[in-house]
């Protein structure tokens, strides 16, 4: 482990990190380096985007090498982002959380797999997440929608974070697979050690990821078990008995499957949820713009999900190459923040910006290229239920006074402490 030292500007007391790092390869030229740490941001205190936006800022290279959290590349720039998600025959999924020393004991598939092994996997997820289908659950999760806020409205107050955020795509979701909700909260435990994994060292991160992983197998397993061959309509009964290449299931990957559409479900959109909710707080202009309005409501969910990416996955280089200039070798690990390619001001203009009417909005909120996001359409649907629903209800709404929202950076981007106030009639 090195350490570095800097000093407090006001005390000129020595400030000492003792994060952990590993030594720069060879084929890293110096000017690239830079002290990211993806699990603690740099000014997260003002906002998780913002503190990305301000590194942005900082005169960054379009890729940048840190020797933090194991030691991996930062795409920094929006278009690369998107380049390197469509790229699988150069940028493999095989590891794709950080510090690599965790994501190789990330197990869940199809995430793990490069097409075509990847392709028939997928396809078997689509069949019980499709739009189709998402459409025909629309009236239960609009109904879990109105019961959660309906119950919310009369207090004037609430946590947007604890009363809603972390309920409603859970009780949605725990649904659909037919599973009780008394167990969300064990399932969300496992959820936070996967995509915010604890520890001073890749090693103590590695330990965390794996008992998070291991603890989501262990829960599917007599599940799936219990659910082979039979006949039910939820998303789990659906994937264990449906077929690749004309075979079943196998078991492990089945295992796999089900952990990953659980670990999608219970974290995400939750996150997304509060980051949205606290700018529209913040910004009456924004929510007037919407009341009466529901086409431009509809249309403009797109643009939210521009502007509030949460996901920070990861791509191991599959070969020696030279990318924009740069030596990569195989084996090297490229951070891709969704974050700034929506918030790209040479893709979108103003991007800090809600525009309701922005045409098309450039994002890779859901990622891109093959493992482009299996649930984007019912993160979609819970992201526009919950507008349409809210805003009949508490019209108009702000944080309270003195609220700090306290934001968490990591695979997937977190932010609790989310107070609301409103006006009782």
């Amino acid at each position: 482990m090195n350490q570095a030292t800097s000093f407090d500007t006001q005390s000129a007391a020595p400030i000492v990190d003792n994060r952990s790092r590993v030594a720069k390869p060879d084929h890293v030229p110096d000017d690239l380096v830079r002290d990211i740490d993806m699990y603690a941001l740099d000014g997260i205190e003002a906002g998780y985007h913002e503190a990305w936006v301000g590194l942005h800022a900082q005169n960054m290279p379009k890729l940048v090498w840190t020797p933090l959290t194991g030691g991996h590349w930062i795409a920094m720039d929006g278009p690369m982002v998107r380049e390197i998600y469509e790229d699988p025959s150069r940028f493999s999924s095989e590891v794709i959380f950080l510090p690599k020393e965790a994501g190789e004991k990330y197990l869940m598939v199809p995430t793990r797999m490069d097409p075509p092994e990847h392709t028939p996997y997928r396809k078997l997820l689509d069949t019980g997440l499709n739009l189709a289908r998402i459409r025909e659950v629309e009236d239960q999760v609009r109904q879990t929608a109105i019961d959660l806020i309906e119950e919310i409205a009369p207090r004037g107050h609430c946590d947007f974070s604890t009363d809603y955020a972390k309920i409603f795509p859970v009780k949605v979701f725990m649904a659909m697979a037919g599973l009780p909700m008394e167990d969300a909260p064990k399932l969300e435990h496992f959820a936070v050690g996967m995509t915010r994994p604890t520890g001073d060292t890749p090693e103590e991160m590695a330990a965390c990821l794996d008992a998070a992983n291991t603890g989501f197998f262990e829960y599917v397993e007599p599940i799936i078990n219990a659910r082979r061959g039979g006949t039910g309509t939820d998303l789990i009964t659906i994937v264990v008995n449906g077929t690749i290449d004309g075979e079943p299931l196998p078991h492990d990957k089945a295992i796999g499957m089900i952990s990953l559409l659980l670990l999608g479900g219970l974290d995400t959109v939750v996150n997304f949820l509060s980051f949205m909710m606290i700018y529209l707080a913040r910004n009456p202009d924004k929510v007037a713009e919407l009341q009466g309005n529901d086409l431009k409501l509809l249309r403009g969910v797109e643009e939210l999900f521009r502007r509030f990416a949460v996901v920070s996955e990861a791509r191991m280089v599959a070969k020696d190459q030279v990318f924009h200039g740069v030596e990569l070798k195989h084996g090297d690990m490229i951070l891709l923040p969704t974050v700034l390619h929506g918030l790209d001001a040479n893709e979108n203009a103003c991007p800090m910006d809600i525009q309701w009417d922005r045409k098309g909005p450039k994002h890779t909120t859901f990622g891109g290229g093959p493992h482009r996001c299996v649930g984007m359409h019912l993160a979609r649907m819970e992201a526009t239920v919950t507008l349409q629903e809210w805003l009949k209800r508490i019209p108009t709404f702000r944080l309270a006074d003195g609220a700090n929202p306290i934001y968490r950076s990591g695979i997937i981007a977190a932010v609790e402490d989310v107070p609301f106030v409103w006006s009782v009639a």
